[in-house]
């Protein structure tokens, strides 16, 4: 992890925060409440200065960023005061309209950050785009009547609604089994009717590297790019890792025309001595190849559409606008991996530790361009600011959730909690918010050394 990806991360984190915060202090003064402070960042100032009765500060520090509502006395003490243009003394739909404003810009930067790669780069679509051959929606296609036609679009995996491109990745790479039937329900391009097709897979078995490779061969390293990587790869100590190039086997590259041949006459047991390049160097190690059942394809390829016209760029701004849906989407089946059993509960929760080293496989990877690192940093931007909006929800002290839901009981009840019933809905959020906190670290330490 080099000190560079540590940079980014907390620009990264200091920047959705100040957003986050802006969010806040926006609404507040179009709501006619009076703010004291807008900082930017922590720690000693850099620059302050006023306007409009609001000191303006950049601190050193870019871990976080506040915005003060209170008026302190020369002692830091909070000075109590009837001022009704104070946050504390304003109306209660004013002041949950301010807590939510700051996930509210969480979100709505996300959005913004999804719509510039997707209007600059263009955007994937639910559009089938073009059928595998040998694979199972070609059977379909061939074996039953389907009105379907290249263009049509997905809508439903077995009955759940998909949105997005990526809900569509994971639940098919994730939710279901390569070995289960697959019910897609489809909507026509020409009628805008829908009906369903069915993909049923053909079951086999062959020798297995335990990789899923992208189909084309990499210029620069003759070999395969690793996109993934079976737990149970080389007796369950998987050797290759997600990013590497897998060059040859056996010496045997894998660029050449007869290379699936002579890998399919390997048997069961062997040990292949693997050649593969992991940030620009080349590594031999041997490993256990083993037999696995296998199915084809599904044998979907869906449409990617370049932004060119109006049609194009409302279909880029829809994808963006749909992505919280998705990561809450993609979220809660995660979790429902985890209580039945088929996904480590540490991987789904990131700290500060965690993020950092997502970053630093972006930042760090030399065989990447600073052009594509810098719109993998932006997706990550976005994916973490739309992640903020629902952690920031929580009911916990510290977080704006515990105001929304002290503000809704008020609203509810007709008056403020007491003192008491306060403080106690404090401290279980307080010993909630610790046991995030350590859960979160332990898990990026976990995922550090398992790696």
């Amino acid at each position: 992890m080099s000190i560079w990806s540590i940079v980014v991360a907390l620009i990264i984190l200091g920047l959705l925060v100040t957003i986050h915060e802006l969010g806040h202090f926006w609404v507040a003064r179009l709501l006619k409440i009076r703010a004291f402070e807008v900082s930017i960042f922590v720690g000693p100032k850099l620059v302050d200065w006023r306007k409009n009765d609001v000191e303006y500060t950049i601190r050193a520090l870019p871990f976080g960023a506040y915005v003060r509502f209170t008026e302190m006395d020369e002692n830091g003490n909070a000075v109590v005061s009837d001022d009704p243009d104070l946050l504390i003394n304003s109306p209660r739909w004013k002041r949950l309209i301010v807590a939510l404003a700051g996930p509210f810009m969480n979100m709505i930067l996300g959005i913004v950050l999804f719509a510039v790669i997707y209007c600059s780069l263009g955007f994937t679509s639910l559009d089938i785009g073009a059928v595998i051959p040998d694979s199972q929606l070609e059977q379909t296609i061939i074996t039953e009547q389907t009105p379907f036609e290249i263009g049509d679009t997905i809508v439903k995996i077995n009955g759940s609604r998909v949105e997005t491109y990526l809900d569509y990745y994971y639940m098919i790479e994730n939710d279901i089994s390569e070995a289960d039937n697959v019910t897609l329900t489809m909507r026509s391009r020409d009628t805008g009717d829908t009906y369903e097709l069915t993909l049923v897979p053909q079951i086999g078995e062959r020798p297995m590297l335990g990789v899923t490779h992208y189909a084309q061969i990499d210029e620069k390293y003759n070999g395969w790019e690793i996109y993934s990587v079976s737990d149970y790869q080389n007796n369950g100590n998987p050797i290759l890792r997600v990013g590497d190039y897998l060059t040859k086997v056996d010496g045997k590259s894998v660029a050449d025309e007869d290379f699936d041949e002579y890998f399919s006459s390997l048997t069961d047991g062997d040990t292949m001595r693997l050649t593969y390049i992991r940030n620009g160097v080349e590594y031999e190690e041997d490993c256990v190849k083993t037999m696995m059942l296998t199915t084809n394809l599904r044998g979907i390829i869906l449409f990617a559409y370049d932004v060119e016209d109006p049609a194009s760029f409302f279909g880029a701004l829809k994808t963006a606008a749909l992505m919280p849906y998705t990561i809450v989407n993609v979220s809660v089946r995660s979790i429902g991996q985890v209580f039945k059993g088929e996904e480590e509960v540490y991987n789904m929760v990131s700290g500060p530790v965690g993020m950092t080293s997502v970053v630093s496989d972006v930042v760090d990877d030399v065989d990447d361009s600073w052009t594509d690192k810098l719109i993998s940093v932006v997706q990550i931007a976005g994916i973490i600011s739309i992640g903020l909006m629902f952690t920031n929800l929580l009911p916990i002290p510290g977080l704006d959730g515990i105001q929304v839901i002290l503000i809704i009981v008020e609203m509810i009840i007709g008056h403020p909690l007491s003192k008491k019933s306060e403080n106690v809905l404090n401290v279980v959020g307080f010993v909630l918010l610790i046991c995030l906190v350590v859960f979160a670290f332990a898990s990026d330490i976990i995922r550090i050394i398992l790696e």
